[in-house]
Parts: structure tokens; C-alpha cells; sequence
């Protein structure tokens, strides 16, 4: 028997052409492998996000396709009342929580970071409040907070009397912000310890040897080397303040607290557009003005971090 062998000139010209088909597979793959991804991200981010934005300039409800209308639920923004109290609590919740988010982790990492018997403890410890649920959370504050709760009940044992912590505006909303830190704490602490664990020990070692105390060394140390860390904990809890919901309305109730007062404009989002006759389109439009609001605070702490690079 004889066997054929492919000519030369033959093979020389499969040869090209077999290396730019798998050249060709090549190229495609990455877009293969990230086409699950980003499948996720257009139907479930990007589709939302545009649909947002085009209902905004619609009458839409919850059963009507609406028409367009315009920049007409944006001038109604303008002379809505509500909207002025959710975004000015809003801006209080993210002035009250953001500061208390960036510095009390910070000091919590500081105390758990030793290496003493039992720190894993109070590390899980502080960490608990994370995972629990925020309904959890809020019901279990609500009751402790109420006016024939446990803190009342203590405070009248020492004559303080009674506190109208959910009854009164602006305790209601400093409860709730102090919810936000006590449930947040943990979550920084853990990024805080991971910037920590990257602090070069030699650093306070001779920071000591210069005679610098534990504040000082906290000062000159610590914090310029935690500094990149400390922005991003100021974005990300800037981010989350500002779009808070689920305290608020656990601690204030549907309605926003005492004539609404302590609503803030996720809550307004959520009051407008459900419900059978919910306002889609109003809604939409408050969502976009928080969605900008959003990206205006991440701009604001990127430039502020860039200026001390400066």
C-alpha cells in the first residue's frame, strides 16, 4: 500500500490559513467569556438606568405607558415641598453619618489589630451587626427607642424622663443616623484593617525612637498612610447615606415621621411611584436627580483627594 503525503506547496498554503482562523478565535474569546457579565449588567443595570431616564420625561404610571411631557416633572421638582425636605435630609444624613463612618472604624481597626488573646472575639463581635438584617436591626432599635422602650425606661429610672427619640423631627433622624454608624462600623473596620496590615511596622518604630507619642504617631503616621483608604470610605459611605431607606423608613414610618418631615428622596421615590396609580414619571425624574446628586459626591471626594496630592 502506498501512502500519500500532502504536497508542499499545498501545506504551506493551509499553513497561513489555519493560523489566522485560530487567530480569529482567539480575538473573540475574551468577548465570549465577559458576554455572560455584561449580559447581567445591560438587563439588569444599564436597561433599568435608560429606562429611568426616559420615563422621566413621560406623565408614565403604574398602568398607563404615559406620554411625553417634557422637562415638565423636573419644573415640578422645583415647587414641590416634599422634594426640598427629602433632599435636605438627605444632605443632614450624609454630613451626619459620612464624618462618624470615616474616623470611629478607623480607631475600632487600631484597638482590633493587636495580637492579644481573645481579639477574634470582639473582631466577630464588631462585625456581627454587618451581617444582621437591616430590618432586624431597625425593629430591634425601634423597640429600645421607643417611648416606653428600654433607653426610656432607663432614663426615667435616673429622672432624666421620657425622650421622644422617634417622636420628635430631628432625634428621629439622629437615631436613625445612629443606626447607619452602629450597623456600618464593622463593614469599614475590615477595610481599615486590610490598609492597616500594609502600614510598614518600621515606620512607628522610628517615629518612637523620635519620642512621638501614640497620638502623634496616629497623626503623622497612621493617617497619611491610611489616606487613600480613608477617601474610599468617605465615598462609599457618602454614597450610601445619601441614598438611605431602610432606617429611615423602619425608625420614621411610611410617612416620613411627624408630618413627613424626616423623609428623605429615596423614601420619596418609594412613596410616588408604587402603588396602582403610582407616578412612574415624577418618580423616574427624582431618581435621576439622585443618581446626579450621587455622581456630584463621588466628583466632590475624588477632586478633594487629588487636591492633597497635590
Amino acid at each position: 500500500m502506498t501512502t500519500t503525503h500532502p504536497a508542499p506547496a499545498t501545506a504551506a498554503r493551509a499553513a497561513p490559513t489555519a493560523a489566522r482562523g485560530i487567530r480569529r478565535h482567539l480575538a473573540h474569546s475574551p468577548w465570549l467569556f465577559a458576554a455572560p457579565g455584561l449580559l447581567i449588567v445591560g438587563v439588569f443595570s444599564l436597561y433599568p438606568f435608560v429606562s429611568t431616564v426616559v420615563n422621566s420625561f413621560t406623565d408614565r404610571r403604574t398602568l398607563l405607558p404615559g406620554h411625553f411631557v417634557g422637562l415638565a416633572n423636573y419644573r415640578e421638582l422645583l415647587d414641590d415641598d416634599m422634594f426640598w425636605i427629602g433632599l435636605r435630609n438627605s444632605a443632614l444624613y450624609v454630613l451626619g453619618v459620612v464624618p462618624a463612618l470615616v474616623i470611629l472604624p478607623l480607631l475600632l481597626a487600631l484597638l482590633v489589630q493587636r495580637h492579644i488573646p481573645g481579639i477574634a472575639f470582639f473582631r466577630a463581635a464588631f462585625y456581627t451587626p454587618v451581617v444582621a438584617s437591616i430590618v432586624v436591626v431597625g425593629l430591634i432599635w425601634v423597640w429600645m427607642l421607643d417611648d416606653r422602650g428600654l433607653i426610656n425606661a432607663l432614663l426615667e429610672t435616673v429622672g432624666v424622663g421620657t425622650v421622644g427619640f422617634l417622636s420628635d423631627q430631628w432625634l428621629l433622624l439622629v437615631s436613625a443616623m445612629a443606626v447607619t454608624v452602629w450597623k456600618g462600623l464593622g463593614y469599614y473596620m475590615i477595610i481599615y484593617l486590610a490598609a492597616l496590615a500594609n502600614v510598614p511596622r518600621e515606620l512607628h518604630e522610628a517615629a518612637a525612637v523620635d519620642g512621638a507619642g501614640a497620638v502623634r504617631r496616629f497623626v503623622t503616621v497612621t493617617v497619611p498612610a491610611v489616606r487613600s483608604t480613608m477617601v474610599l470610605v468617605a465615598a462609599l459611605s457618602s454614597v450610601a447615606a445619601f441614598k438611605v431607606f431602610s432606617e429611615v423608613y423602619l425608625m420614621a414610618g411610611p410617612n416620613g415621621g411627624p408630618a413627613g418631615e424626616d423623609t428623605t428622596l429615596v423614601m420619596l421615590v418609594q412613596r410616588v411611584g408604587t402603588g396602582l396609580s403610582g407616578r412612574v414619571g415624577y418618580a423616574s425624574a427624582l431618581s435621576v436627580v439622585v443618581f446626579a446628586v450621587v455622581v456630584a459626591l463621588m466628583l466632590l471626594v475624588l477632586r478633594a483627594d487629588r487636591k492633597e496630592d497635590a
